[in-house]
């Protein structure tokens, strides 16, 4: 009980110092001061315009590089004031107010195809249009409430970088924070699979919801660090934070690389569960290390002590004495096996100490060059031309469905409203626009949570208006409300719209003495609204997810394919490490998470939509795992001295890109190559000679008394047994993802 209370306070600690809270109060304090300077001077109206402009304008105030930010703000605040001006003049002509309609929430929702800040942008013009309805401050010009709404996304602008320039870092620390704890949970779930009661399937659904959070944790620390690093040169701090950064990459790639073979280590160590007990709780302890620095970054409290440095003691100890009382010659595989476990977990360890030094201000002088035109090429550039608008127009494109999709619901939604003489129709608009996304899954989501949220809120309001009528008490919840409704949009949807409908009651409670009626017509509008949207993404051009799975899957076999041959090169030359090859490792990472991704959307989707499931969701898999197996390749090839690259290698790399082209070719109807299997059998043998022969020679060492073995005698029996191994892992793999792809395509026919 004490310690989920603990767990409780740590959450609300976390939450009160999120970027997320701090926006939501930036939000507030430019909300709040317009209205209440204003209606002090007696011009409430200018303050409510400037009001608006602010809550326009927010929604693009997203993590990332300073200069993203205000450019992003900047475009918001102008996209809010032009469609409030345009949507404002033709409200008033009923033959002007269809086609403004049509030909804006089309254009303007079509802006996403420039991504993510884009579509926060469009975002801000879709609610500009809907809130014209409202006739708020009916009393001004509507060119004059453009232009206040313009300087009121220019006031927000003012608060947010004033924010943000009283303590910069904040964003980056929370952010930093949040990666911690996400790699902690990764770890988490890995060691799982050793449990033998361990379900495999939704582990693996967990470590591909993990890896893909972490990648996109990774690419907004990318833009934040590097950035910043470009611009402003090596700072203390930012030094420090991007040396975490590449820590907490390199504890996903060393967790990538290093797959748990569950199967292996259940058979092996059936009767030896104490050892592997011991190397799951050390996993779990540096899983609970970085979680507890993570929390301390969040309370910004010192960070905790290390733990880790005398649990690897203990591990270190169990790996000897798991060797002292074994016979080597026998339990050659065990022990291999336990080694590898431990480099990696020793790799892992020194990450975690990395990280503790780095804060505690005792990490020394790691180097970290950066040359600017190398490190540019790590950051994903938005392509913002002409050109992608024109490759996007057409049904192919899910932004270019959507953005008709959406206009036509919202045409619906005005009509139904129009119609039926519904007070405050616009209502409806809104909640189509803020429901509706590309994606059938998240509309699905979005539609359940806004519904209930909307039901719990009115059922929280009437209780309230039930005890009491006082508009000081509304003022304050309406206030409180709005804060939390902002703070919570991301975290928690259900919970937020419970404040959005709280907020609005209370607000519109404020004007109107018949609060009841508000109440009723808020739920039935978001009722409306809610089952437009819903509908209009099932029946109106819906993009499937297995509509484009093929052209995702093929995308991250070619990903893999291009980092097998960086390794194959690195393996051969063996000279600095190359920029080619990182960025191949971090494509294959980045497109790997988009499958994933795109995986667990289709599973959201109607049971009748998703076709083939059991062999995408293998495929999926086969391909994850590859991934870590290439990761492991690679990672061992850059981090132990080899031997030079054989033709027995060379063999089984040219087999394996082989089978990858052939996926591809496959999925694109192109005649595919089979080799012969004489080759890669005749490398197969003499891989298993070189590692027999190497396993004699340590055999005759112990006979004759050498125990300890020598570094490099260990160094090349780890080669021949890890890279061997993992080169028939690959084939075997490669060979599995061909058969699985034959399957998809000839089921497709």
């Amino acid at each position: 009980m004490t310690s989920r209370i603990e767990s409780y306070r740590h959450d609300l600690v976390k939450f009160l110092r999120s970027t997320d809270f701090s926006k939501a109060i930036v939000l507030t304090i430019a909300i709040i001061i317009p209205i209440g300077l204003f209606s002090k001077l007696g011009n409430l109206e200018i303050g409510v315009s400037l009001a608006m402009g602010c809550l326009f304008t927010s929604p693009s105030d997203v993590p990332g590089s300073f200069k993203n930010k205000v450019y992003g703000i900047l475009f918001a605040a102008l996209l809010g004031a032009v469609s409030y001006c345009i949507a404002g003049y033709a409200d008033l002509s009923i033959w002007a107010i269809v086609p403004m309609l049509a030909i804006m929430i089309f254009s303007i929702s079509y802006l996403s195809v420039y991504g993510f800040r884009a579509s926060l942008v469009s975002f801000s013009g879709l609610l500009a249009i809907v809130i014209s309805f409202a006739n708020i401050s009916s009393g001004m010009e509507i060119w004059q409430k453009s232009l206040l709404i313009g300087a009121g996304g220019i006031w927000y602008l003012i608060i947010s970088v004033g924010w943000y320039l009283i303590k910069p870092e904040r964003a980056t620390e929370q952010l930093i924070a949040e990666t911690m704890e996400l790699t902690a949970d990764y770890l988490r779930h890995r060691i799982q699979l050793l449990q033998p009661d361990a379900k495999q399937e939704d582990i693996q659904k967990k470590l591909f919801q993990g890896q893909n959070e972490l990648n996109e944790h990774h690419e907004s620390l990318r833009e934040i660090l590097i950035s910043s690093r470009v611009s402003s040169g090596n700072s203390g701090y930012g030094r420090k934070r991007l040396l975490i950064f590449v820590d907490l990459v390199d504890m996903l790639e060393l967790a990538m690389a290093n797959p748990i073979d569950a199967r292996s280590m259940q058979k092996y160590f059936k009767e030896d569960q104490k050892e592997l007990k011991v190397f799951a709780d050390f996993s779990l302890q540096m899983a609970a290390q970085l979680e507890a620095i993570a929390i301390s970054l969040h309370k910004n409290a010192e960070i905790p002590k290390n733990e880790v440095p005398e649990a690897f003691d203990n591990l270190k100890d169990t790996l000897l004495s798991f060797k002292a009382r074994i016979d080597l010659s026998e339990r050659r595989e065990e022990m291999i096996l336990l080694r590898n476990l431990f480099d990696y977990q020793s790799k892992q360890a020194q990450k975690v100490n990395n990280i503790d030094r780095i804060l505690r201000n005792l990490e020394g002088k790691r180097n970290l060059f950066i040359k600017e035109k190398e490190v540019k090429k790590f950051l994903t550039q938005q392509d913002y031309s002409l050109k992608t608008l024109i490759n996007n127009f057409n049904f192919d494109s899910a932004i270019f469905r959507h953005s008709l999709r959406l206009t036509i619901v919202v045409l619906t939604g005005y009509f139904i409203g129009e119609y039926f003489s519904v007070q405050n129709s616009y209502w409806i608009l809104l909640t189509i626009v803020v429901i509706m996304r590309p994606n059938y899954g998240l509309t699905k989501q979005r539609t359940i949570k806004r519904i209930v949220g909307t039901l719990i809120g009115g059922a929280i309001a009437i209780g309230i208006v039930f005890i009491t009528q006082n508009t000081a008490v509304y003022t304050v919840l309406g206030i409180l409300s709005l804060t939390l409704a902002f703070s919570l949009i991301q975290r928690n949807y259900t919970t937020a719209a419970i404040f959005i409908t709280l907020s609005i009651i209370f607000i519109y409670a404020l004007l109107q003495p018949e609060v009841l009626n508000v109440i009723q017509f808020r739920i039935i509008d978001t009722l409306i609204g809610a089952g437009l949207a819903a509908l209009g993404n099932f029946i109106l051009w819906p993009k499937w997810e297995s509509q484009d799975l093929h052209t995702v899957i093929a995308t991250s076999i070619n990903a893999n394919l291009d980092f097998l041959k960086e390794i194959d090169r690195f393996y051969h030359e063996k000279k600095s490490l190359p920029v080619s090859y990182k960025l191949a490792r971090k494509k294959a990472f980045l497109d790997m998470g988009a499958l994933s991704g795109a995986f667990q959307r289709m599973t959201q989707e109607p049971k009748r939509k998703q076709k083939q499931i059991g062999i995408i969701y293998e495929t999926v898999g086969l391909n994850h795992t590859f991934l870590s197996a290439l990761a492991s390749l690679g990672t061992y090839i850059r981090t132990h001295p080899t031997t030079s690259a054989s033709r027995d290698f060379e063999v089984y790399t040219e087999t394996i890109s082989q089978k990858l082209r052939n996926c591809v070719d496959i999925m694109e109807n192109i005649e595919i190559y089979e080799k012969g299997n004489e080759e890669i059998l005749a490398a197969e043998r003499s891989l298993h000679e070189k590692f027999d022969k190497l396993a004699k020679q340590r055999d005759i060492e112990l006979q004759t008394g050498k125990q300890e073995i020598d570094e490099g005698m260990r160094f090349k029996l780890q080669e021949a047994h890890l890279v061997s191994g993992q080169l028939e892992w690959l084939l075997d793999l490669s060979e599995k993802l061909q058969e699985n792809i034959e399957k998809l395509t000839s089921t497709d026919e």
